[in-house]
């Protein structure tokens, strides 16, 4: 009722603001018109015959004049301009009073929303506050999908928000909303799947597992959840399999594929056969032809090779962590600890280099 209240006067001023200077005209109109001027100067003539300006014939012709003039006008006001000018104020009247509410109501209703309710000031200043804490943006977002619980964009921003956040329980129902409401795809169940996994303290549950299988029918070469398969089989106690999986993962991986070293730091674990390292197309190409003992013997000499240079220059990070990857990968644990020993020394002048090092280490699970 306020708002109303505060409309109503906000339209009683502006009807007054547009009558207030048509009340005034009839006297504005008569203290300007010509007949005041005619008789201003039928008064003149008298001051110029009274100081000998003028002649009485002149002086007489000019009252005649001006006196016809003055009738004339007179005339006029009496008539035709004051009922067009008292129509015109009637016409402006009724519109003002009439014409302005309408306009406004009609425009309020069809652009206004007369039922939103009170947004304070406080909070418009929340939301537009990029800086405030992630958890008050999450718990804005969460306020939104509680009225909008079908919004699958809202719930695909939620959900990895949430994940970050360490609100795993939270964070698989998110995805679950993912799925439901924004579509089915490979990624979003390999999504659901790790939350779910993670949730569980690095478990692949059967829950878990069949979100991976699901993904994997959609999409075989789907890297996470081919992982997270032969993780599982390793948790069951099949580690033929979860070689068997990861094998299959590394045949088809590029050379420079992020999650590669992963994968071989897991099948080294398992104590899967000896997969080599990355190569060159050049080298690739040439192996094709080998057989198993040549080819093993061509990946020693590259890696013999590579250790040799690092030892005259040692700035290279990503030798470094290609060498300690060889030695994982053949089976080689001390060479490998070895390895990241010296490459640390090598690069513990440089900050950048050193940051770079450890965290190649530590995705390589050799960062103690």
């Amino acid at each position: 009722m306020t708002l109303w209240f505060v409309f109503a006067l906000m339209t009683v001023a502006a009807i007054f603001a547009v009558l207030w200077p048509l009340s005034r005209g009839s006297s504005a109109q008569a203290g300007g018109s010509e007949a005041v001027v005619y008789k201003d100067q039928l008064a003149e003539i008298d001051r110029d015959v009274a100081a000998g300006l003028i002649g009485s014939s002149e002086a007489e012709a000019a009252r005649v004049e001006i006196g016809r003039r003055l009738l004339a006008a007179a005339d006029g006001e009496r008539t035709l301009p004051a009922r067009a000018n008292l129509g015109l104020r009637r016409a402006s009247a009724i519109v003002a009073l009439v014409g302005l509410p309408i306009a406004a109501v009609t425009f309020y209703l069809a652009l206004g929303s007369p039922r939103l309710g009170d947004f304070p000031l406080a909070s418009r200043t929340r939301m537009a506050d990029v800086s405030q804490p992630l958890e008050n943006m999450v718990a804005q977002v969460e306020a939104h999908l509680e009225k909008n619980p079908t919004d699958g964009r809202g719930w695909t921003v939620l959900a990895p928000v949430l994940a970050r956040l360490g609100r795993f329980d939270d964070a698989v129902r998110a995805y679950r909303n993912v799925i439901q409401h924004a579509g089915d795809s490979a990624e979003r169940r390999s999504d659901l799947g790790e939350a779910l996994v993670t949730s569980a303290g690095g478990v692949v549950t059967a829950e878990a597992k069949a979100e991976f299988e699901r993904a994997v029918a959609q999409n075989a070469d789907d890297p996470r959840a081919s992982y997270f398969l032969g993780l599982a089989a390793e948790q069951d106690g099949r580690k033929a399999d979860a070689a068997a999986i990861w094998r299959a993962m590394l045949s088809k991986a590029p050379a420079d594929a992020p999650w590669r070293p992963l994968i071989e730091t897991a099948l080294a674990r398992v104590g899967g056969a000896p997969v080599a390292p990355a190569l060159s197309d050049d080298a690739m190409a040439a192996a094709r032809d080998m057989n198993e003992a040549d080819r093993g013997t061509m990946v020693r000499g590259m890696v013999d090779r590579l250790a040799a240079r690092l030892k005259q220059d040692g700035s290279d990070v990503e030798g470094w962590l290609r060498l300690v990857r060889a030695y994982i990968v053949m089976g080689e644990r001390d060479k490998a600890t070895n390895a990241r020993i010296e490459a640390r020394q090598a690069v513990a002048g440089d900050a950048e280099r050193l940051r770079k090092l450890n965290e190649g280490l530590k995705n390589l699970g050799l960062d103690g």
